[in-house]
Parts: structure tokens; C-alpha cells; sequence
């Protein structure tokens, strides 16, 4: 069905106003965590009663949505506890059900959007799949490794602090909490609420290894790992953890060597990747007839086809060569 031109741009644009509107409540649920986050380090220390509303809240905030049909979908799914992991590791409040919202509008934008093109009925439905749910899982993981790594390269500082803490006669969950105060986002947010958890009564190994499901990192699992050897054979703490410290740095500092000197190797597969689309572009402002034989002729799409697929392989094959795991 050809929908006329002013349909499909109403369509779009309401598409594009229902996903402002919820990065708007995204923002919004953001904000009212830091508003409770304030008002929890308020005047009276953060201690307070628990009331019957806090626990209806609670019961409450392990929905993934509050529209019903979205929250039977997530039950739907395979594996939700990863993909809230996943979410979690943005370091932004996006809900489940939200997520799904979001990966639905991306699909009918991305169909109608190719109906508007013109392309194949058969192309545009699994076009429009793809693109509906990788480019949403493709930005979220992106976040989620930019926020751990900014992590890791504060987090032995952290350490460093909690041994200065625990040298200087407080116990480990105060130290914790000063970390938790002194340092920077996304450190400062994960050892907050490593203390805040411990607070409402879970023990420190638990309240850690729920911080670990977000910060996917084997960094932050020595920490874990360390602490509980610690806790069951006895000896100085603040040794053991100023030894992780130093081990957390040098392999950082062993990573970055490592990046400098495959980033020879990196450069040249972008440039031999590359060069056959650059070329191409050239003889098509050059020559136009002379290329699009590529595209008119059957000889030439399985020409086309070859080629790409033996690029792909070279491709795979220099980034599995480039590509090291510390």
C-alpha cells in the first residue's frame, strides 16, 4: 500500500515526538533519583523510618512498566535479567518495557521511512527489524562501555582511598561510603549504593556482586573475590587492597601498550578497507556508465557479492589478529 507523501511525514514526525517524549520521562525518572539521593543525605543523616508507602514503592519499582501489556512482553523474553543488565549499565533509568516501546518505534520509523524510499516490499520488513533492534542495542552498548570504562580508570584511585580509610581505623563499609561520597560518577554512584544496601540490612558481598552485574568488569570482581578470601583467611586488608591497586594500574598500563602497538595494524585495515569504496565513488563521478554495469548486470552483482564477502573475511580476519584479551 502506497501511503501518500503528507501521511508518511505525519507519521514520522509522530514517531519522532513520542520518542522525545520518552527520553523526556528517561530524563525526568533520572531526576527524581537524584532528588531521593539528596534527600536521603538531608540534615538527619539519611536514617529514617520505613513506612508502608516505601514498601509499596519498592514492591512497585521492580515492575518493568507500568502499562500492562508491555510488562506481560518483558515476562515474554528469554533471558530479561541480561538485558536489564545491560540496561543498567548506562548508568540511566530506562525500564524494560520502555526499552521495548523504544525498539518498537524504531522499527515502524525505520519501515515507513524505507516504504518512503522506495525500496522492495521483501527488503523492507527485515530491513526494518535489524535496524529497529540493533541500533537501539548498538547505542546502549556503547554507553555501557564508555560508562566502564570511565569506570575502571578511576577505580584504583577508589581503592586507594578505601586503604587510606581502613588505615586510618574505620571499618571497611565506612570506607566504602566515603568512596562513595568523595569520588567521581560512575564510581562514586556504584560504592553509594554498595552502602546503601548494606544499610538496609544485605551483607557487603551480596550488596557488591549486585553492583557487578552493572560494571561487567574483571577489575571490579578482584575487589569482590579479594575482600571475601580476606574476610575467610584473615591478614591485613588494606595491603591486600593496595596490591589489587597496583595490579588494577599495570594492567592498564599493559593495555594501553597494547593498543599503541597494534594501532599500525588498526590504521591499515581502515585504510585497505576502505580504499575499494573510495575508488568506487571516484569512477562514479569520472565515469558513471562504466560503474553502475556493476548494478545493471547480472555478472556484475555476482561480482559485487564475491567481493564483499571476501573483504568481510579479511576484515574479520585483521580485527581477530588485532584484537587481544588482558
Amino acid at each position: 500500500m502506497n501511503l501518500p507523501a503528507q501521511s508518511v511525514y505525519l507519521i514520522l514526525g509522530g514517531g519522532g515526538a513520542l520518542v522525545l517524549l520518552l527520553i523526556l520521562l528517561a530524563v525526568g525518572n533520572g531526576s527524581a533519583d537524584i532528588e531521593k539521593r539528596l534527600a536521603r543525605v538531608g540534615p538527619q543523616g539519611g536514617r529514617r523510618k520505613i513506612t508502608s508507602d516505601d514498601r509499596i514503592n519498592s514492591v512497585r519499582s521492580t515492575k518493568d512498566s507500568s502499562i500492562p501489556l508491555l510488562n506481560k512482553m518483558t515476562q515474554m523474553l528469554p533471558n530479561p535479567d541480561k538485558l536489564r543488565a545491560r540496561l543498567g549499565r548506562t548508568g540511566h533509568t530506562i525500564a524494560l518495557g520502555e526499552y521495548l516501546l523504544m525498539n518498537a518505534l524504531a522499527i515502524l520509523l525505520f519501515y515507513f521511512l524505507f516504504n518512503f524510499i522506495g525500496w522492495n516490499k521483501i527488503i523492507v520488513v527485515p530491513a526494518a527489524i535489524m535496524l529497529g533492534l540493533g541500533l537501539p542495542h548498538m547505542i546502549t552498548g556503547r554507553m555501557g562501555a564508555k560508562r566502564i570504562k570511565k569506570f575502571i580508570a578511576s577505580f584504583p584511585e577508589a581503592i586507594d582511598t578505601m586503604c587510606r580509610g581502613i588505615r586510618s581505623g574505620l571499618p571497611i563499609t565506612e570506607s566504602i561510603g566515603a568512596v562513595g561520597r568523595e569520588m567521581p560518577d560512575p564510581v562514586g554512584i556504584e560504592f553509594h549504593r554498595i552502602s546503601d544496601g548494606v544499610r538496609m540490612g544485605k551483607s557487603l558481598e551480596s550488596s557488591m556482586w549486585e553492583v557487578a552485574k552493572r560494571i561487567d568488569t574483571p577489575e571490579f570482581r578482584f575487589l569482590i573475590i579479594a575482600m571475601a578470601i580476606q574476610k575467610e583467611t584473615g591478614g591485613n586488608l588494606a595491603e591486600t587492597l593496595g596490591n589489587l591497586a597496583d595490579l588494577i594500574r599495570k594492567r592498564r598500563q599493559l593495555r594501553l601498550k597494547v593498543k599503541a602497538m597494534s594501532s599500525e595494524a588498526k590504521a591499515s585495515a581502515m585504510i585497505i578497507g576502505s580504499l575499494p569504496f573510495v575508488m568506487f565513488m571516484l569512477l562514479l563521478v569520472v565515469n558513471s556508465e562504466y560503474v553502475l554495469v556493476l548494478f545493471h548486470k547480472t555478472t556484475g552483482k555476482i561480482m559485487m557479492g564475491i567481493g564483499i564477502t571476501w573483504m568481510s573475511i579479511g576484515w574479520a580476519v585483521m580485527l581477530k589478529m588485532i584484537n587481544f584479551e588482558l
